[in-house]
């Protein structure tokens, strides 16, 4: 019996301070139904993930964003740890990597922090999400509608809140990712 995502292949975008559950279990969900996977950062080599506010395990990026293409996938996910996305947000590389894939129609996940992506990227406005409920202001302001629940999906956009979430966020980006492109997965 075939994978479901098997011929997908799914970028995972971050750098230091990434939370290690939203890595991991993701990560695993996906590469357990057959994706081939690229770890994304801002340089090529180890990135040190965190367990809360302690350091973590490391996991070594197979390639650095200024080199990827959303062209290159099918999908996307992007974990949170506040760090992760802060130190994104301001490299121009991860912001234009994250935007072609709206740009695309491809689906995109996001969890807990990682949604600041969405705001930096300029692609919030009009879309359903949730996050960490410290982002609900960021994420409002950018035109967003935020709402507090467990996973949302909007259009092929995947956003769950937090470590407790994950099984269902999991179950969704698989779902979304097995779609494939999404009309409404568009840039705004």
């Amino acid at each position: 019996m075939a994978n479901k995502l098997d011929g997908k292949r799914v970028a995972f975008l971050f750098t230091e301070g990434a939370e290690q559950a939203e890595v991991i279990q993701p990560l695993e969900a996906v590469k357990g139904e057959g994706a081939e996977v690229d770890i994304v950062s801002l340089e090529q080599g180890e990135v040190q993930m965190w367990q809360h506010f302690e350091e973590g395990d490391t996991i070594t990026a197979d390639r650095a964003v200024a080199d990827a293409s959303a062209s290159d996938y099918d999908a996307l996910v992007i974990p949170g740890g506040v760090a992760n996305p802060d130190q994104m947000r301001v490299d121009q590389d991860a912001v234009r990597f994250v935007r072609e894939f709206f740009e695309q129609h491809k689906p995109v996940g996001l969890i807990c922090h990682g949604p600041w992506m969405l705001v930096e990227a300029d692609v919030a406005r009009g879309r359903r999400v949730t996050s960490w409920p410290s982002l609900k202001t960021d994420l409002a302001n950018a035109g967003a509608d935020w709402v507090d629940e467990q996973v949302v999906v909007d259009g092929g956009l995947v956003t769950s809140r937090k470590p407790d979430d994950l099984p269902a966020f999991n179950e969704k980006i698989i779902e979304e990712f097995c779609e494939g492109k999404h009309e409404e997965q568009r840039a705004a």
